[in-house]
């Protein structure tokens, strides 16, 4: 599995390969998301958008699981740091959100739990995102939006945070 995220090129410059699937974490354009599926022989591609992210929705050949499960769930946006944005979120609103969201094996987000939070404001992590993992517990939370490549196990839940790409076996 390959697993991208803020990446602020507009080419595809990190490398071919095979991959299961490709897991895109926001803050990417669609162009980028693309690419990096051609250069990884077209497997499927699962997405949310980030808080850099435009309102559109993605193109053809990018399944969006913001909110939904198709075989895996997702979350797209970060903490609301600005008074206008795309894809940007109050604790409460996420709480509100995942309060009936089903357990999946992967959930793929933009932003991270706690844990992986940065103590800037732009940074902050979802409280919801403890819950979830918590009460739900996925096998695999993979997150973007710190920067950062990181790693940490909460109970049975592997939490990594991805920045660029990194090549995962799951």
């Amino acid at each position: 599995m390959l697993a991208i995220s803020d990446i602020d090129n507009i080419r595809w410059e990190y490398g071919s390969g095979e991959v299961d699937l490709i897991l895109a974490l926001g803050d990417l354009s669609d162009s980028v998301i693309l690419a990096a599926a051609e250069s990884f022989g077209a497997p499927p591609v699962f997405a949310v958008r980030g808080n850099h992210d435009v309102p559109t929705p993605f193109q053809e050949g990018i399944s969006d699981l913001h909110l939904r499960t198709i075989k895996f769930g997702g979350f797209a946006g970060a903490w609301r740091y600005k008074a206008k944005g795309c894809h940007m979120f109050d604790q409460s609103e996420v709480t509100n959100f995942l309060k009936d969201f089903p357990r999946v094996d992967v959930f793929i987000a933009h932003n991270s739990p706690t844990i992986h939070a940065k103590s800037d404001d732009i940074h902050a992590g979802f409280t919801a995102f403890d819950d979830y993992i918590r009460e739900k517990q996925p096998r695999l939370f993979l997150h973007g939006h710190q920067h950062r490549e990181i790693e940490t196990m909460i109970g049975a839940t592997r939490v990594i945070g991805a920045y660029g790409h990194r090549i995962l076996e799951i």
